[in-house]
């Protein structure tokens, strides 16, 4: 089925996918994990956090959250 597609603005792609119209299916090619504090990625303008204690934890008993393997 056609697909009318817009006016559009992109200002960065960093290993992303784009797509325009139909599309059958879509994969990820990568994947990662980020460990970070309570207010550690907070971002814009004033930002005001007031954390009393923060602890992460990096352990993660899973072996693979998101397999990139076999993908098409």
């Amino acid at each position: 089925m056609p697909s009318i597609v817009g006016p559009l603005k992109i200002n960065s792609v960093g290993g992303g996918v784009v797509n325009f119209g139909d599309s059958f299916y879509v994969s990820p090619k990568s994947s990662s994990k980020t460990n970070a504090g309570s207010g550690a990625l907070n971002t814009g303008d004033f930002i005001c956090t007031n954390n009393g204690f923060s602890s992460t934890n990096p352990f993660d008993p899973d072996i693979a959250d998101q397999p990139t393997i076999a993908n098409a």
